[in-house]
């Protein structure tokens, strides 16, 4: 074995400009493939860090009736606040409405939540602060849509309870700037109390936001309410992470093929030419799978080069891109909690998975082309002639 890598290692030097170009474009494959998936992975933590402070907390807690993709469940899925709840989150009731910024008519969701909450960044303690008659928050994306502005005012309508119609006039006296478009989206953040009386649900919520992991616990010998945990709750994003991999993987791997096709030429090249040398190899009396094993270590080195060649270049170009992000311009219009900046997240198991990847491979494509030596006749091969 220690022969079999010093002839390889030999063979790659004398290689010269041939063994650099191999091991350059795998390198690029390398850094490539831990950028992709390092940017997958950045975007997927940073949006399951969003989406926990803005809209799940540790968990929520559900009326049993609530359906979120069923916005015609709201009126319905109300529930009486349990004393067992309280101190393990705050109460939010959804309701549905309807606005008519500059004559326009906007269908929203109405959210009350309980103006001392601090499980959510939503800035309640501005609606504290507010004398307003019926004083609402919006983010920006709703201020985009409505053309709204602070102290605008705007007719809401809505129904309450009992389905009788009601409408006044409510003030926004801010707007929250968070890239969890869930909770921007069509929503109009105000007081609990204040959505309960208008809507004649007192004592009355839709869901809970937990404050701790315990809560689940406390929601166990409810009938109406379920625990719904950051597992289940964050499982649509990693699933859309994952496909945005899928589908990055594609352009990837085409380029780790072209690099491992390089390699695999190279091999088969350097059989053909060195016919004689394997058959000294074998006359000096190494047998046909310890020369295999020499032509396939070549193909090995190739991939340690690239990995070593790609450390040079990779570690700081990867480390600016971590510091400084990489801008997505439109983000507010991909559909799920993304920050204007997204910054690649390497983990060691990322990095050792590339480093297995690109080693495994190169091991396969070079041990191919060695396997004609087995077929190998050694005075044939001592001789120059064709395999």
């Amino acid at each position: 074995m220690k022969l079999a890598l010093k002839l390889a290692f030999k063979n790659c030097i004398k290689s010269g400009v041939r063994t650099w170009l191999n091991a350059g474009i795998l390198s690029f494959a390398f850094i490539l493939i831990l950028f992709f998936n390092g940017l997958m992975d950045g975007w997927n933590e940073e949006t399951k860090k969003e989406t926990i402070a803005w809209e799940y907390g540790e968990g929520q807690i559900w009326s049993k009736k609530y359906d979120p993709l069923d916005p015609f469940s709201l009126k319905n899925s109300v529930t009486e606040m349990p004393e067992e709840l309280k101190g393990v989150g705050t109460p939010i009731l959804i309701q549905q409405g309807s606005i008519y910024p500059q004559q326009r008519f906007i269908p929203v969701q109405l959210k009350g939540i309980d103006l001392e909450q601090h499980i959510l960044k939503i800035p309640t303690e501005i609606l504290a602060q507010s004398k307003a008659e019926i004083p609402v928050l919006i983010g920006k994306r709703m201020a985009k849509i409505t053309q709204l502005k602070v102290n605008d005012q705007v007719l809401l309508r809505w129904r309450d309870t009992h389905g009788v119609y009601d409408a006044k006039q409510l003030t926004v006296v801010g707007i929250f700037d968070t890239n969890v478009g869930a909770i921007d989206n069509g929503q109009l953040w105000m007081s609990l109390k204040t959505l309960q009386k208008m809507t004649r649900l007192e004592n009355k919520a839709t869901i809970w936001i937990a404050n701790n992991k315990q809560a689940k616990y406390r929601v166990a010998g409810l009938k109406a309410w379920k625990f719904v945990g950051l597992k289940e709750l964050l499982k649509d994003i990693e699933e859309m992470v994952e496909i945005k991999k899928s589908s990055n993987a594609i352009f990837y791997l085409m380029l780790l093929s072209i690099a491992l096709l390089a390699i695999f030429d190279t091999q088969v090249l350097s059989i053909f030419r060195r016919q004689k040398e394997i058959g000294t190899y074998l006359a000096l009396g190494l047998t046909k799978t310890k020369v295999m094993l020499i032509f396939t270590l070549e193909g090995v080195m190739y991939s340690f080069l690239a990995i070593l060649l790609g450390a040079a270049y990779g570690i700081p170009l990867l480390w600016y891109l971590q510091k400084k992000g990489l801008y997505i311009p439109n983000s507010d219009d991909l559909g799920m909690a993304i920050a204007d900046r997204i910054y690649p997240y390497y983990t060691v198991d990322l990095i050792i998975q590339t480093i297995l990847l690109i080693v495994i491979s190169a091991t396969i494509v070079s041990y191919l082309p060695a396997r004609k030596i087995a077929k190998l006749n050694p005075v044939n091969a001592l001789k120059g002639k064709l395999l």
